[in-house]
Protein backbone atom coordinates (compact mmCIF):
# COMPACT_ATOMS: atom_id res chain seq x y z
CA UNK A 1 0.00 0.00 0.00
CA UNK A 2 1.56 3.31 -1.04
CA UNK A 3 0.63 6.70 0.99
CA UNK A 4 0.34 10.34 -0.72
CA UNK A 5 3.01 12.03 0.66
CA UNK A 6 1.58 15.08 2.51
CA UNK A 7 4.97 17.50 1.95
CA UNK A 8 6.88 18.34 -1.42
CA UNK A 9 9.27 15.96 -3.21
CA UNK A 10 12.94 16.02 -0.56
CA UNK A 11 10.99 16.28 2.70
CA UNK A 12 9.91 12.58 3.19
CA UNK A 13 11.57 12.44 6.12
CA UNK A 14 9.76 15.52 8.38
CA UNK A 15 6.29 13.49 7.62
CA UNK A 16 6.37 12.27 11.03
CA UNK A 17 5.65 16.39 12.04
CA UNK A 18 2.69 17.63 10.12
CA UNK A 19 -0.21 16.00 11.91
CA UNK A 20 1.05 17.88 14.98
CA UNK A 21 2.63 20.87 13.26
CA UNK A 22 1.24 21.73 10.03
CA UNK A 23 -1.67 23.33 11.99
CA UNK A 24 -3.38 25.97 10.26
CA UNK A 25 -3.26 29.26 12.72
CA UNK A 26 -1.02 30.40 15.40
CA UNK A 27 -2.92 29.94 18.05
CA UNK A 28 -2.98 25.70 17.04
CA UNK A 29 0.65 26.11 16.64
CA UNK A 30 1.14 27.84 20.64
CA UNK A 31 -1.04 24.89 21.74
CA UNK A 32 0.39 22.13 20.75
CA UNK A 33 3.93 23.83 21.71
CA UNK A 34 2.01 24.25 25.34
CA UNK A 35 0.99 20.60 25.10
CA UNK A 36 5.10 19.31 24.41
CA UNK A 37 7.45 18.23 26.60
CA UNK A 38 10.85 19.83 26.15
CA UNK A 39 12.51 16.88 24.37
CA UNK A 40 9.32 16.69 21.99
CA UNK A 41 10.27 20.54 20.90
CA UNK A 42 13.87 19.44 20.67
CA UNK A 43 13.22 17.15 18.65
CA UNK A 44 11.27 18.90 16.12
CA UNK A 45 13.36 21.62 16.30
CA UNK A 46 16.60 19.43 15.67
CA UNK A 47 14.26 17.63 12.90
CA UNK A 48 13.12 21.27 10.66
CA UNK A 49 15.63 23.18 11.83
CA UNK A 50 18.52 22.29 9.79
CA UNK A 51 16.03 21.65 6.40
CA UNK A 52 14.27 25.39 6.94
CA UNK A 53 17.16 27.31 4.74
CA UNK A 54 16.33 24.26 1.99
CA UNK A 55 12.57 24.91 2.66
CA UNK A 56 12.64 28.58 2.33
CA UNK A 57 14.46 28.42 -0.96
CA UNK A 58 11.74 25.51 -2.19
CA UNK A 59 8.58 27.95 -1.59
CA UNK A 60 10.66 31.05 -2.78
CA UNK A 61 8.84 32.26 -5.92
CA UNK A 62 5.54 30.91 -5.38
CA UNK A 63 2.67 32.23 -4.94
CA UNK A 64 1.78 32.28 -0.95
CA UNK A 65 -2.14 32.26 -1.68
CA UNK A 66 -2.33 29.71 -4.32
CA UNK A 67 0.01 26.93 -2.73
CA UNK A 68 -0.75 23.09 -3.38
CA UNK A 69 -1.51 21.35 0.03
CA UNK A 70 2.41 19.77 -0.09
CA UNK A 71 3.68 23.21 0.33
CA UNK A 72 1.35 24.93 2.24
CA UNK A 73 2.29 22.04 4.94
CA UNK A 74 5.67 22.25 4.77
CA UNK A 75 5.35 26.14 5.49
CA UNK A 76 3.16 25.70 8.21
CA UNK A 77 6.09 23.36 9.26
CA UNK A 78 8.18 26.72 9.39
CA UNK A 79 5.51 29.11 11.09
CA UNK A 80 5.73 25.98 13.88
CA UNK A 81 9.55 25.94 13.80
CA UNK A 82 9.47 29.75 14.38
CA UNK A 83 7.04 29.07 17.29
CA UNK A 84 9.01 26.48 18.72
CA UNK A 85 12.61 28.28 18.44
CA UNK A 86 11.99 30.70 21.51
CA UNK A 87 10.64 27.55 23.59
CA UNK A 88 13.97 26.02 22.56
CA UNK A 89 16.65 28.34 22.28
CA UNK A 90 15.28 31.25 24.61
CA UNK A 91 12.57 30.33 27.08
CA UNK A 92 14.00 26.61 27.72
CA UNK A 93 10.67 25.58 29.02
CA UNK A 94 7.15 25.37 26.53
CA UNK A 95 5.65 28.40 28.47
CA UNK A 96 6.91 31.51 28.37
CA UNK A 97 8.49 32.39 31.76
CA UNK A 98 7.25 34.34 34.13
CA UNK A 99 4.08 34.54 32.85
CA UNK A 100 1.97 32.88 35.54
CA UNK A 101 -1.60 33.00 34.61
CA UNK A 102 -1.33 35.47 31.27
CA UNK A 103 -2.33 34.38 28.08
CA UNK A 104 -3.78 36.08 24.47
CA UNK A 105 -6.02 34.43 22.21
CA UNK A 106 -5.45 35.42 18.59
CA UNK A 107 -8.75 37.02 17.31
CA UNK A 108 -7.73 36.99 13.61
CA UNK A 109 -4.72 35.51 11.93
CA UNK A 110 -2.61 37.94 9.53
CA UNK A 111 -2.73 37.78 6.46
CA UNK A 112 -0.02 35.68 4.88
Amino acid sequence: MTTTPSLPEGFAELEPYVEDWARATRQERYEMRLSKTMKELDAFYDAIAPRAEEAITHLNGLALDNLPDTELRLLRLLYSLVLVSYAVNVFEQPRIPDSGAAFFDTLVEPAV
